[in-house]
């Protein structure tokens, strides 16, 4: 299987050169993403909102690959305000309570101020070991 590449059709992605996902090997590589709308380049102010838009570009891209949120076995989150954190709890469980992939949180700073949340996961894809 050859290396194959997703976009968003985001401007980031050729702006700065990367791809929204990369499969390779039976694996599917989600860049870090956030709650911005590719259709329309807005983002809500809510971080809650912003959890549930980057999870929805994320699902975008793994189904796009021919995984699903249920083959992720990566996740890792990145907050500029770590008190964000507990108010995104209800929609990371709401996508991944059920995968329980192994997890990190990290705080530090992103790109855009306006960007309060950004999550990157790692899936495997169906049937390959």
């Amino acid at each position: 299987m050859g290396r194959r590449l997703i976009s968003s059709g985001s401007p980031f992605e050729a702006e700065i050169g990367y791809s929204r996902a990369v499969v390779e090997d039976g694996w599917v590589f989600v860049a870090g993403t956030t709650g911005f709308d590719y259709a329309t380049m807005e983002i809500s102010e809510d971080v809650t909102a912003q959890a549930e838009q980057t999870f929805c570009n994320i699902d975008k891209a793994l189904r796009e690959a021919g995984a699903s949120m249920a083959n992720v076995v990566r996740v890792r989150y990145i907050l500029p305000d770590g008190a964000d954190w507990e108010a995104c709890w209800p929609v990371t469980r709401a996508w991944l309570g059920e995968v329980r992939p192994a997890a990190t949180m990290i705080i530090a700073a992103l790109q855009d101020p306006r960007m309060k949340i950004e999550i990157e996961v790692t899936a495997r894809l169906p049937g390959e070991a």
